[in-house]
């Protein structure tokens, strides 16, 4: 598989400075031991303090330049939740329908480890006005799809949870539709009830979406399976893979983050409490 290089803007945020620079040593040393990439040059900036922001004053930043296939890439990108990406060459990546598949399938039990952690990623404002989504659609404009809209046709499976299949359907291919999704197939199957009628569902889909678009959705959802119809070979512009891997970063850091904001939230509660 063709070499990505990238930069990673790894940020750290700390209340103590000490503890601080020791955590951005740290973490820069371990990224210098990876195996799966090639570290090129590692920075690590001096703390600054925020004065105004009595709860994590300090940060500091990492710039990492790295590279390595596009698993390894990724990989590091879920490892480390940098804040900011920049891919640096080649313009634009090949990869077949079977090593993107082996990319989802990482990506995938990854994110399904860290959400069932720390909760779950896809939340979405009230779906009730949302339209329903078109579902099904002909060869012809599957293909144009493919060709104009550059594409990826795909399956994937989902568990979900609810106490009607119906309902959970509907509010699923709403969801999927506000994604940004193309739905050709949805297929839901009750797999167990448990004794207060809660079903617990698999719901199959066969859906279009773009390079990002699928990166996001299988981090999202942590999909049990997946598959790559067509394209044969999908191309990935340097955008395109520098904006998928930012989102990764982006869902990663939010899901770390969840603990250290609740601590912070209660902190601020007790001291309106203490402080009325």
């Amino acid at each position: 598989m063709e070499t990505i290089e990238v930069i990673f803007y790894i940020e750290g945020l700390g209340s103590d400075k000490k503890v601080l620079e020791r955590a951005m040593e740290e973490t820069a040393e371990r990224l210098k031991a990876e195996k799966s990439i090639r570290v090129h040059d590692v920075r690590v900036e001096e703390i600054i303090e925020d004065p105004d922001n009595d709860t994590l004053p300090y940060s500091g930043m990492i710039e990492a330049r790295i590279s390595g296939p596009l698993n390894a890439v990724f990989n590091t990108a879920v490892r480390y939740a940098p804040a900011a990406v920049e891919v640096l060459s080649p313009p634009k990546i090949e990869v077949d329908a079977k090593g993107l598949m082996e990319l989802l399938g990482g990506l995938s039990y990854a994110m399904g480890q860290l959400i069932d952690k720390f909760g779950p990623l896809a939340a979405y404002p009230s779906l009730e006005e949302f339209p329903e989504p078109q579902i099904g659609y002909s060869r012809e404009e599957i293909e144009e799809f493919i060709v104009e809209d550059r594409k990826i046709l795909y399956r994937f499976v989902v568990e979900v949870f609810g106490d009607d299949e119906e309902t959970v359907t509907r509010n699923f291919a709403k969801a999927l539709a506000y994604e940004g999704c193309t739905i050709n197939k949805l297929v839901p199957k009750v797999q167990s009830e448990d004794e207060n009628g809660r079903k617990y569902i698999l719901i199959a889909a066969e859906l279009l979406s773009t390079f990002e678009n699928l990166i996001q959705l299988t981090a999202k959802y942590s999909p049990v399976a997946i598959a790559i119809l067509e394209p044969e070979v999908v191309d990935i512009t340097a955008p395109e893979l520098q904006g998928a891997l930012a989102d990764v970063a982006g869902f990663v850091y939010e899901l770390t983050m969840r603990p250290l904001k609740k601590r912070i939230l209660e902190k601020k509660n007790t001291e309106f409490k203490l402080n009325p």
